[in-house]
């Protein structure tokens, strides 16, 4: 059982990186939008859709899975590599609520951002994501 939760637990987390890899680009280009435009209104259903029927369901998933993981594989807390890479999921659920709280200041008509700083948050998962890989696989503070 715990292979299948594992896969799930993949699968899961690779949905949810999909979608705070993409949030961020569409938010990029929704900066040129003008409020109220035909545009505008796609880009906002785009970016709830995505939110609604992807990340957070996703995100769901891999949480509940890597926990189940994490209890019944006799993980000790000590073991410092599990300890950061949780810093780094931690790290992770704050970003997506970020991406969470950006879609509802665009859904408002909200432009208080850059082209450029989405382009520059939109790395941020990439640097979490080699963080957490390291942790888990190479385990360098085991």
């Amino acid at each position: 059982m715990v292979l299948w939760i594992k896969a799930l637990h993949i699968v899961a987390v690779i949905a949810w990186m999909a979608g705070l890899f993409y949030l961020p680009r569409l938010y990029v280009y929704h900066t040129r939008l003008a409020v109220g435009s035909d545009s505008d209104v796609l880009f906002m259903h785009m970016e709830k859709m995505l939110l609604k029927a992807i990340m957070r369901p996703a995100l769901l998933v891999a949480v509940l899975a890597g926990g189940y993981l994490v209890s019944a594989s006799g993980f000790a807390w000590s073991d410092h590599w599990l300890s950061l890479k949780l810093l780094g999921v931690l790290a992770l659920l704050g970003y997506h609520g970020m991406m969470e709280s950006y879609r509802a200041k665009f859904a408002q008509g909200w432009r208080g951002r850059s082209e450029r700083y989405f382009r520059v948050l939109n790395e941020v998962p990439t640097v979490l994501l080699i963080w957490i890989v390291i942790m888990v696989v190479v385990k360098p503070f085991a």
